[in-house]
């Protein structure tokens, strides 16, 4: 089995069901694969749903039923604070919720998928 974590980017290009929502459709629904979601990135897609008006209990209810959800507790955020600050020194404004998903994935032995630019120079992602 392949883990692949999936961020928000391609968690909202698959709801989307856009051209680079199939590529993630392609990993999500394999049955090759486990598919896992950081808490943190439940509240990024929730908040981008109310943001352009739609139902955010879709996406959120997808994400469960396809994924398993990566809780956040005081060891996850341990490392998702030091990978961030390293990775702050070479992307200026990576994120601390990209920070929790690399972390997840790091600590999960996982890919990344994501069509997330801050994402390009990190190894083991799988860019839509």
């Amino acid at each position: 089995m392949t883990e692949y974590i999936i961020d928000a980017y391609a968690w909202i290009e698959y709801l989307d069901g856009s051209s680079k929502g199939v590529k993630v459709r392609n990993v999500i629904e394999s049955q090759a694969n486990n598919i896992y979601t950081c808490a943190v990135t439940i509240a990024e897609i929730v908040s981008k749903f109310l943001r352009r008006k739609f139902d955010p209990e879709i996406a959120f209810n997808t994400i469960i039923a396809t994924s398993h959800v990566i809780q956040v507790d005081h060891k996850l955020s341990l490392i998702a604070g030091k990978l961030h600050a390293k990775m702050r020194k070479h992307v200026s404004d990576f994120g601390l919720a990209d920070a929790y998903v690399l972390a997840c994935a790091k600590t999960n032995n996982a890919r990344i998928v994501t069509g997330d630019p801050h994402f390009r120079s990190v190894r083991g992602v799988l860019m839509i």
